[in-house]
Parts: C-alpha cells; sequence; structure tokens
C-alpha cells in the first residue's frame, strides 16, 4: 500500500504554475511536430515546414475543442444545460475519445484543403499520439485524478481526495497497455511495406482493446455504466468493431504478410 502524496505542479513561480498535465500536452506536440518534421525530411510526407506548424494548430484545435464537447457524455447535468462551462479549460475534463474524434476531423479537415494523403498523415501521426497518451496517464496519476476501484493488492494506492480505500493504480495500468502499442506501431512504421492506413487502424484498434480492459479496473460515477459497461468501454467497443471491419475489408494483405501468410491472390 502507498499513499498518494504527490504534488501535480511541476513548478511554482509566484502566480504561474507549471503542471505535468499541462507539460505533456506541450511535449506531445513538440514529439508530433518532431515527427512530421523527420517524415517530411525522409521524403515520406510532401508537406513544407511552414505546413508542419499549420497542421499541428488543426490538431491542437481538434483535440481541445473534440475532448471538451465529449464531456457533455460524462456530466450532462453540468455541460449540457450549462454548456458555456465547456469553455473552462482550466478547471479539467479532457475525454479521450472526444479529443480522437477531434483530432481526426481536424487532420483530414487539412489533409483535403492541403490536397494530402489523410491516411498516410493518420499512419505517421499515430505513433507520437500514442506515447504523448501513454505520458498523459503519468500525469494522471501525479494529479491523483481517474482513480481505480477499490482494491487491497500488494501494490494498491490510497488517494486521499477520494477517500482512506485503496485502489487500483489504473493509470499505470493504461500508460504500460499504451506503451506497449506504442512498441508495436514503432515496429510497423519501421517495415513502412503495408498499405496507407494500416497503422492508423492499428493504432485504433489495440487502444481501443487496452481502453476496454484497463476500464475494468478504474472507478466511475453509476450513470455513467450502461448494461454494466461505462461509457468509456462502449466507445472503445466502437473503436475495435470499427477497426476490425477496416481490416477485414481493407487490410486482409496487410495483416497476411506481416504473419507471413503470404499474399492472397486478387
Amino acid at each position: 500500500m502507498w499513499i498518494h502524496n504527490l504534488d501535480p505542479v511541476l513548478v511554482h513561480l509566484g502566480p504561474l504554475q507549471i503542471r505535468w498535465y499541462g507539460l505533456v500536452y506541450l511535449l506531445g506536440f513538440l514529439l508530433g511536430i518532431w515527427w512530421l518534421q523527420h517524415a517530411r525530411k525522409k521524403g515520406i510526407l510532401v508537406i513544407s515546414e511552414e505546413g508542419v506548424w499549420d497542421l499541428i494548430f488543426y490538431l491542437m484545435l481538434g483535440v481541445i475543442i473534440g475532448s471538451r464537447l465529449f464531456m457533455i457524455f460524462w456530466n450532462p447535468e453540468i455541460y449540457l444545460y450549462k454548456p458555456w462551462n465547456l469553455l473552462y479549460i482550466w478547471q479539467g475534463g479532457m475525454s479521450f475519445h472526444g479529443g480522437f474524434v477531434g483530432i481526426i476531423v481536424a487532420c483530414w479537415y487539412y489533409c483535403k484543403k492541403k490536397q494530402l494523403d489523410f491516411w498516410k498523415v493518420a499512419d505517421i501521426l499515430a505513433v507520437p499520439a500514442i506515447f504523448a497518451l501513454a505520458l498523459g496517464r503519468i500525469a494522471n496519476f501525479m494529479n491523483g485524478e481517474l482513480v481505480g476501484r477499490v482494491w487491497n493488492g500488494q501494490w494498491c494506492v490510497v488517494f486521499p481526495d477520494y477517500g482512506q480505500e485503496c485502489r487500483h493504480p489504473n493509470m499505470i495500468y493504461s500508460a504500460f497497455q499504451r506503451f506497449i502499442v506504442f512498441g508495436w506501431l514503432l515496429f510497423l512504421s519501421v517495415k513502412k511495406d503495408f498499405k496507407a492506413g494500416f497503422i492508423f487502424w492499428n493504432f485504433v484498434f489495440w487502444e481501443g482493446i487496452g481502453r476496454f480492459i484497463v476500464d475494468f479496473y478504474r472507478h466511475d460515477l453509476p450513470q455513467n455504466y450502461i448494461l454494466s459497461l461505462s461509457l468509456g468501454q462502449w466507445f472503445s467497443l466502437v473503436m475495435i468493431v470499427v477497426a476490425g471491419y477496416i481490416f477485414y475489408k481493407k487490410h486482409i494483405v496487410d495483416w497476411k504478410r506481416l504473419l507471413n501468410l503470404g499474399t492472397p491472390q486478387e
């Protein structure tokens, strides 16, 4: 057992505070910029240096708008009846699934506007995105938020803001799962012999499975459950089903080549 006493603020500079969570967002976008610039220099993506910065700006807007809008599903009494609360970003509340939808819409719009291959860009962004998401879960642990279910196991953690019960450190589970997915996507990106979109749909599929499993250890409000599954699990099931369908329709050849099963006759 361990009692959580970590400070969510990394640096105090008078009235200015640098928080772990904000730092993770910054690092995530910096990593995305570096990865896109690397792809540009290698000729993998035909885009100007200024275009990379423009794309990142679109993605930032997509993440913020999408993640805030989806909070309506989790707290309708706060955001549906008082929608102006969606603007109070500093009060916290960022939905992963909303941010995911937002960043896809933003990326698609930018690629259409600049005549870029959306699936190729999505494949490139999937790798730094899952790494940043893993860091985000570590930041959640630093903040002592998104706590796990009550559990008295060997490595349980007491989060004083949620009572004196010992709980699953499910944020660490989620971070570990996402680092594994990151390693898998990095491996796929090195091979570079797949149809565009394959890496992106691997991101969707494996992150969906990971989130679905880890949420069994996460504490959630009773009103956020439907048929014994949380809202997050239902959204994750959508990710799994859609990705599985796309694999079947578009990427059978990629999977057979990856698993050394040979290339089927077209």
